[in-house]
């Protein structure tokens, strides 16, 4: 009976903290939702043989590809791992674009939010042309309903697709609503 004590309270301790953190996880994504900055990004089509895998939607942005010559301060060395810091300003149309980009964090701008990329692995050859760079968000990807994936992909592919994303101060983002024909389509709740 001693033994079942000590056994209970560790199992608690574990059940609290799973809890803890999964709590931690949930109000990370809805802070953002909650109080990031909103910004509207204009899709791009994507090869139709890569359109669904599972039931969600591949998603690509005007964004996801930096121009070279816009990026700004030291380069890192080939073989490194980093990630890139692209501050976006609004268009006269209401989507964002690419303002400028650096593998060192931007300082803050009024009317601007810098969105930091997933980890990008540095090629020398990617600074002798004057091509893009191609960087992904972690907003690649967004789920839908069994089924409900072909017209948003038909209306992605025909440029009829938007998202509305919110960034934290940090630069992370979370798609807060998927748009066709700039009407809201789906929304994320915040829980």
């Amino acid at each position: 009976m001693i033994a079942a004590k000590p056994f209970a309270a560790v199992a608690l301790f574990i059940a609290l903290l799973q809890t803890a953190i999964l709590g931690y996880m949930i109000e990370g994504r809805a802070g953002i939702l909650r109080s990031g900055t909103e910004v509207l990004l204009k899709t791009a089509p994507v090869d139709p043989r890569d359109l669904l895998r599972g039931y969600y939607v591949v998603l690509t942005y005007d964004i996801s590809l930096v121009s070279i010559d816009l990026i700004n301060g030291p380069r890192p060395e080939t073989g490194e791992v980093a990630r890139l810091h692209v501050r976006l300003k609004p268009g006269t149309d209401g989507f964002w674009s690419v303002a400028e980009a650096s593998f060192d964090p931007l300082s803050p701008e009024d009317g601007s939010v810098v969105l930091r990329s997933q980890p990008v692995t540095i090629y020398d050859w990617l600074w002798q042309n004057t091509g893009n760079l191609t960087v992904s968000y972690g907003i690649e990807r967004y789920y839908v309903p069994e089924g409900e994936g072909k017209p948003i992909e038909d209306g992605r592919n025909q440029g009829r697709v938007s998202v509305a994303v919110r960034v934290s101060d940090e630069g992370q983002a979370q798609i807060r609503a998927l748009m066709l024909d700039g009407e809201p389509l789906y929304e994320e709740p915040l829980y």
